[in-house]
């Protein structure tokens, strides 16, 4: 008979850790995967080195996660950074602690960590069916019974529903679990891309394309008010912007653009320097190579590949030598310098998302179990709630957390 204690949707790492954690509490578990493999998308996190984890305390782990992070709290007390990092170092994942507080495996294989995962659930004798697609909740005065997957019928009082968001659907996160969610009652909450490109209206971020910059402030604004900005790495690609500090401001960008607002980021080439400070610096450079082309000089402030593209911007003659650039020129170069302006078009679809921003309502779930208020025995767990953070290891440990605390967290007898 197909009777289990536990049924966990979808294999990957919330699923995982759901799964796990209710065979070590002794329940009979059934882990349901629809594609032919476990963990396909953590195997691309991190582009492919998977960023396991971040050794932020809880309390300011969560100023990174929205839209609500407050819901975790207890979810991080019950399993957090220190404990998926000792649990893979028990099968033999290794990890190390990079800038950022981000954890890698040593090895820099996704690959190594989802086997140690699959090496603890297989141990502890969770049986695990992929390519088995779920049909059906079957829910009886709002009291789980079991579900339908490949017209098969499971009977179960506990299921958890860990089956991701609607980011790289090829993965499987192609926004099923929110329908089988829906179908019990719940409310999601309107899904969206997150840490995700952005498309720019015109052709210079393709002139820049593969320019990689470090150390710069990019802020975002949304009908001229200034909505948000961060410090860091970004790159520029043949249709717009990405790297860290786009992906994390993307949250912003997608929202705006949802609401029809013109949004525009701004990009600081030298935010160690106030304007100032920068006007000192130029004023030197020019005096001291007076008798120099302009264009040569450029190499002082810029990315040799941005310096064609500035030039241009600018509209002021290259052969023009130093000593003859007017103090209006001058302020030109450090106007752009400081506030280097991209529209924002859109941005690129659920394909390129790292993660989904939006999802199940977390009012309607408990934050102590991870149990559905709606419907007795129904669980979520990982991408599918409507929680995202910034990159960093925080999505992950989101999907470990509350994976852990929904297999902990299920009745059985």
């Amino acid at each position: 008979m197909n009777n289990y204690d536990v049924i966990v949707v979808g294999a990957g790492p919330a699923g995982l850790l759901a799964a796990g954690r209710a065979a070590e509490r002794g329940c009979r578990v059934l882990l349901l995967e629809k594609m032919r493999q476990e963990g396909r998308k953590l195997l691309i996190t991190g582009k492919g080195r998977c960023n396991i984890t971040n050794d932020a305390p809880i309390g300011e782990f969560i100023t990174h996660v929205f839209p609500n992070g407050r819901f975790l709290r207890n979810a991080f007390s019950n399993f957090f950074s220190r404990d998926i990092i000792g649990l893979l170092q028990r099968y033999g994942v290794e990890s190390t602690l990079e800038r950022g507080g981000r954890y890698f495996p040593a090895s820099n294989s996704s690959a190594d960590v989802l086997q140690g995962l699959l090496s603890w659930v297989k141990e502890l004798k969770v049986e695990i069916r992929c390519g088995y697609r779920v049909e059906k909740l079957i829910v009886e005065d709002q009291i789980i019974q079991g579900l339908r997957a490949n017209g098969e019928l499971f009977y179960t009082r506990n299921i958890i529903l860990a089956t991701g968001g609607k980011s790289y659907p090829a993965t499987g996160s192609n926004g099923e679990g929110y329908e089988l969610a829906r179908t019990a009652g719940h409310t999601i909450n309107r899904v969206m891309p997150a840490l995700v490109p952005l498309e720019t209206e015109g052709s210079i971020a393709q002139k820049l394309q593969g320019l990689n910059l470090k150390n710069v402030q990019a802020v975002v604004w949304s009908n001229g008010k200034k909505m948000g900005e961060d410090f860091g790495e970004m790159i520029f690609t043949h249709f717009g912007l990405s790297g860290p500090i786009i992906l994390t401001l993307s949250r912003i960008v997608v929202e705006e653009l949802h609401k029809k607002n013109q949004v525009e980021v701004t990009i600081d080439l030298k935010p160690a320097l106030d304007d100032q400070k920068l006007d000192n610096r130029l004023i030197r450079d020019l005096n001291e190579h007076g008798k120099k082309k302009l264009g040569n000089i450029f190499q002082f402030w810029l990315p040799a590949s941005m310096v064609p593209v500035f030039i241009e911007l600018l509209e002021i003659d290259p052969e023009k030598e130093c000593h003859q650039v007017s103090a209006k020129e001058r302020k030109q170069i450090l106007h752009l310098l400081k506030n280097f302006r991209f529209k924002i078009s859109h941005h690129r679809s659920f394909k390129e998302a790292i993660i989904t921003a939006g999802g199940v309502a977390t009012d309607e779930i408990s934050p102590k179990t991870m149990e559905s208020k709606l419907v007795k025995g129904l669980f979520f767990a990982g991408e599918m709630i409507d929680l995202d953070a910034e990159t960093g290891g925080y999505n992950l440990q989101i999907a470990y957390s509350t994976g852990w605390l929904a297999g902990n967290s299920c009745v059985t007898g």
